[in-house]
């Protein structure tokens, strides 16, 4: 696993939103680690219900391919639900460059392919956090 001490996640909170269990699972133990508060919901769904109940979200890790609601549709309906200030969202997704090029211009910070390196998904990260994306 990566060192991850170049990023101090220390008061900021992160939502990773992924059918996958084992993806949750790994990504939270890792930002964790870097002392990041972190929230984890199995689908898009819930991951709404989330960012609606929960202290405002620094970061959004979301999967674009899931059951009852997608990463577009999340997405979709996070622009229209918070136009003013829209939390950085961060997607990865198995369904390619054509899946990652129908997402809005400006609707996320930035896009990985599965499976990524953990390394350079850190770095992004940073990146999207501090506004550098």
């Amino acid at each position: 696993m990566p060192s991850s001490g170049k990023i101090d996640g220390t008061g900021k909170s992160i939502l990773v939103i992924d059918d996958d269990l084992a993806i949750r699972v790994l990504l939270q133990a890792v930002l964790k680690r870097m002392q990041f508060n972190v929230a984890l919901a199995e689908d898009g769904e819930s991951g709404l219900e989330k960012l609606h109940g929960d202290a405002p979200y620094d970061l959004i890790l979301l999967d674009l391919m899931m059951p009852k609601l997608n990463g577009y549709e999340f997405i979709e309906k996070v622009r229209e639900e918070y136009p003013d200030k829209r939390p950085h969202i961060i997607v990865f997704t198995a369904a390619g460059k054509r899946g990652v090029e129908k997402i809005p211009p400006a609707s996320v910070c930035n896009s990985i392919l599965k499976p990524f390196d953990l390394e350079r998904f850190i770095d992004m990260i940073g990146d999207c956090l501090n506004g550098s994306h």
